[in-house]
């Protein structure tokens, strides 16, 4: 399913971290889309984020499309990136593609280089508000 027709889901927790870090980031177009879906989301309280949603912290399988390569990954804080350790940075075209999305979806994103790509989350891992944690 692709998520361009419906809502996503970010935890309260998580929007009050990054709006203030997305507002500060510059006009850049994955930060401009990034922007864009933190303003379509539904907030939630984290005890009521549903087990199967990318959060901040999340430890996700997914695919792109395009190209069948599936990556695990975890999605974090631009100062928490680390390619070795597969930690993707929020404000990467991978990471902003994936927050608020459950499993099983799809999501369209465009890369700088102009192309875009389709990723499809294949499984949650680990999610830190499934978890009881409330403030990773």
């Amino acid at each position: 399913m692709t998520t361009e027709k419906r809502n996503i889901f970010i935890t309260e927790k998580d929007m009050e971290r990054l709006e203030p870090m997305v507002a500060g980031a510059g006009n850049h177009p994955n930060i401009r889309r990034l922007r864009e879906e933190l303003e379509r989301a539904v907030i939630v309280p984290s005890a009521e984020i549903p087990a199967d949603v990318v959060t901040m912290n999340s430890r996700v399988v997914f695919r792109e499309l395009e190209t069948g390569e599936e990556t695990e990954a975890t999605l974090v804080y631009p100062s928490q990136a680390d390619v070795n350790q597969r930690r993707i940075s929020i404000l990467a075209p991978v990471g902003a593609a994936l927050l608020g999305l459950s499993a099983g979806d799809e999501i369209q994103w465009p890369l700088p280089s102009g192309k875009k790509r389709t990723y499809k989350i294949i499984s949650i891992l680990y999610q830190p508000e499934a978890a009881g944690n409330y403030d990773l």
